[in-house]
């Protein structure tokens, strides 16, 4: 049997309103998250999308994590085009090796049971 714990994020960012202190240039908030600088952009991970009630509602992985979230809330095609209005918050893992990704995100997908992602889906 094969043992996976789900790892702990090194980064989480959660929907806020800056606090403009002097000389500091205005954020333009992305629906309410202005900390898209604090994940690496050539670092590639998981990341989990949760709305305020901590419940899990998407799970993805990314080879550069910073453009790959951004996309989920610029693009037309994202799975969560539809309910970007209710992520609170986001948790990001930094994991290097491509096969621990997709190993990581399928287990995650079911093990917590993600509203929104429909593909590697197996406890339906």
């Amino acid at each position: 049997m094969i043992k996976i714990s789900i790892p702990n994020p090194d980064i989480t960012i959660t929907e806020r309103k800056q606090n403009l202190k002097e000389n500091e240039p205005q954020i333009k908030p992305i629906y309410g998250f202005i900390d898209f600088h604090l994940i690496p952009r050539d670092k590639g991970g998981i990341f989990l999308f949760f709305n305020i009630n901590d419940e899990l509602l998407f799970v993805g992985k990314a080879r550069k994590l910073r453009q790959r979230i951004k996309k989920h809330f610029e693009d037309t095609v994202s799975p969560i085009k539809m309910h970007r209005d209710e992520v609170y918050r986001i948790d990001i893992c930094l994991v290097e090796d491509p096969m621990e990704r997709e190993i990581y995100e399928t287990y995650i997908i079911n093990e917590l049971k993600s509203k929104y992602n429909v593909d590697k889906v197996f406890y339906k």
